[in-house]
């Protein structure tokens, strides 16, 4: 049994789809003869055969291509299929135009065949006829078509040739499916990922060898076998939920699961399946696509475990240079060590989502969310956040982390965040160039007076956000501070 079978409807482009070819050899075979007799009458042989003659009308009417020619090769008479199937309306008896009407033709192997070497010139020189054999024919317009052609011979009384007629069928919609069906089938078999078929009751009907080397069965061992042989038993519900949605006749796109090998080993795959649906669009069965996805979860438990493992070793580090700042006896303030304190808490918090992300960055909604709850229990009431997601790389993460920690600092000990009812709305946007603009603007705090010098937060925030090549303005109005980032993305 193959490990995958390629199905494709093949039609004549002048004959019914649906007739078995089987048939229509049997009618060509048999039309041959017929013609052939007719044939007769056309080059005018005289026995009791002339009686019978084919009608022009039922000639037309052949659901196939025909043409006579004569013992020298001159078309004596064609149907227009033949004329359709040429491209062009060859003069009859014209010694130019012998052995056939085709503007041009070629082998199945692209190389050019003229015309005293096609297969009527054959006939016409050896006797023996032709049966089934492809023939590509180009237009005088350049497109091209490909022909199954009967030849059979025409010989008088004593056996001599004397002509030949020619049925011949447009198989090129044909031989273009067969072809992309062997395509599709060496694709299928040759993919490293698991691709099967089943039908509705849930049963194995196609298995190529990308699901042999996942799941261990050759497809000798499995066709005809349920696909839950392949499920864990605590998994067998999931079967019964896909085989619902595909009789809906929708898809279920990279589902995560686990699977069972031959011997019982445990995989986690990725799988995709898709309805079939046959002619008429009623779905008939399922294509399954899985993907050992095995090394894939064990390499990102591994970074995850590195990541938490990096989260860690920074967050001693930060821990051990503030124990270095609390148990310094320098002449720095308590207010100072609180600064830095705050600084390097706002670091390590940032790192926090650094590994939530795989170090991608930081989501800035979560950041600028995470930065402002130690100062509210009613973060809802003083605090509002508004802006799209917007996913910040680590440094621009870090030094956006840092500004909202000075801001917020500085508004709970002088600005809105220091009066009952005061308010902060942080609001960001992306700007048409790809920077960001974020904005944070206080109110109903305590009448503010503009600071005489720049003090270290607003340096800090200066020179990190300038190494980023971004801006930063404060607008030190009475009822409140305005502070405007801009920040290049990427």
């Amino acid at each position: 049994m193959n490990r995958y079978e390629a199905k494709s409807s093949s039609t004549m482009s002048d004959a019914p789809s649906d007739a078995p070819r089987s048939f229509w050899r049997k009618l060509v075979r048999s039309s041959i003869e017929v013609d052939a007799k007719a044939a007769r009458v056309a080059l005018g042989l005289r026995h009791e055969e002339q009686a019978f003659e084919l009608p022009g009308r039922l000639f037309e009417q052949l659901p196939f291509a025909v043409y006579v020619c004569d013992r020298d090769g001159l078309v004596l008479r064609y149907n227009h299929r033949a004329a359709e199937l040429w491209g062009r309306s060859p003069k009859l008896r014209d010694p130019n135009e012998r052995f056939c009407g085709s503007y041009r033709m070629f082998r199945p192997d692209g190389s050019l065949l003229p015309h005293h070497q096609c297969p009527m010139a054959d006939v016409l020189r050896t006797g023996v006829s032709v049966r089934e054999q492809e023939v590509h024919i180009e237009r005088p317009d350049g497109s091209r078509g490909i022909a199954l052609v009967d030849i059979e011979a025409v010989k008088d009384s004593s056996g001599n040739i004397v002509g030949a007629v020619n049925c011949f069928q447009d198989i090129t919609v044909r031989k273009r499916a067969e072809e992309a069906a062997l395509r599709l089938a060496a694709i299928i078999e040759s993919s490293g990922d698991a691709i099967v078929g089943k039908d509705l009751d849930g049963i194995v009907t196609t298995w190529n060898g990308g699901a042999e080397r996942i799941f261990g069965y050759l497809a000798e061992e499995i066709i005809g076998k349920p696909i839950t042989i392949l499920i864990p038993p605590d998994r067998q519900k999931e079967e019964e939920a896909i085989i619902e949605r595909i009789r809906r006749g929708q898809r279920v796109e990279h589902y995560e699961t686990i699977r069972q090998r031959k011997h019982g080993g445990l995989i986690d795959i990725s799988l995709s399946v898709s309805p079939v649906r046959d002619a008429q669009g009623k779905v008939i069965g399922a294509s399954k696509i899985a993907r050992d996805i095995t090394e894939h979860k064990r390499s990102q438990a591994q970074i995850i475990n590195l990541a938490r493992e990096a989260e860690h070793r920074t967050k001693n580090i930060l821990a051990t240079v503030l124990a270095t700042v609390r148990l310094s006896h320098s002449d720095m303030s308590d207010d100072f060590k609180q600064l830095i304190e705050g600084r390097i808490s706002a670091l390590a918090k940032v790192h926090t989502l650094f590994v939530e992300s795989r170090w991608a960055g930081a989501e800035l909604h979560r950041l600028v969310t995470q930065e402002l709850l130690p100062y509210s229990g009613e973060r809802e009431a003083r605090v509002r956040i508004d802006g799209p997601a917007v996913m910040l790389e680590p440094s621009r993460a870090q030094t956006i982390a840092i500004s909202l920690h000075e801001l917020a600092t500085n508004a709970a000990k002088y600005g809105s965040l220091s009066a009952a009812g005061g308010r902060v709305e942080i609001a960001w946007s992306l700007t048409a160039d790809g920077r960001l603009s974020l904005r944070w603007i206080e109110s109903g705090g305590p009448t503010l007076t503009p600071p005489t010098h720049r003090g270290f937060g607003t340096r800090v925030m200066e020179n990190m956000i300038g190494q980023l090549r971004g801006e930063v303005r404060f607008d030190w109005r009475a009822k409140g501070l305005t502070c405007e980032i801009a920040l290049q993305l990427a």
